[in-house]
């Protein structure tokens, strides 16, 4: 289970850079952490490191967006508000997420995505706290490759 410490914004844009370079098409990034965590942050310097040049925002409210990349589109979703994770699929979320070149879910758990890479984020006094868990062997074999 890597762990690291994320210092400042220039950290967390290595890693997005890095997972980007090592994830395979049709990745799902299962985004944890508290409110105010930095997911967002993360998917902001996801959707640089794939060529997006525009402004990500959180899909709080509007639940999906989607970001089109020169290698194709990155799938953003936010289920917080959902009532019931099955809520999700309902909005044909399978669909989108088949389409994707890569998915990041905030708030998105194991059991509803069990080939995943959950990246959890934790807030610290001095950054922002990142563990790395694989779901499905898949992202087992992924995390014994990357080296953050």
């Amino acid at each position: 289970m890597p762990e690291l410490i994320l210092r400042g914004l220039k950290d967390t844009q290595r890693v997005a850079e890095r997972l980007v370079r090592e994830l395979p098409q049709g990745a799902v990034l299962l985004l944890t952490g508290p409110l105010g965590a930095g997911k967002t942050t993360l998917v902001s310097f996801l959707a640089r490191a794939l060529g997006f040049r525009g402004r990500v925002t959180s899909p709080t409210y509007t639940l999906m967006h989607e970001y089109p990349t020169p290698k194709g589109v990155l799938l953003h979703v936010d289920l917080y508000r959902l009532a019931s994770p099955e809520d999700a699929w309902l909005l044909g979320l399978d669909e989108r997420i088949e389409s994707a070149y890569l998915t990041a879910v905030e708030w998105g758990r194991a059991e509803q995505f069990p080939s995943s890479l959950e990246v959890n984020l934790t807030p610290l006094d001095e950054g922002r706290r990142l563990v790395l868990l694989a779901h499905g062997p898949t992202y087992a074999s992924l995390l014994q490759r990357l080296r953050l």
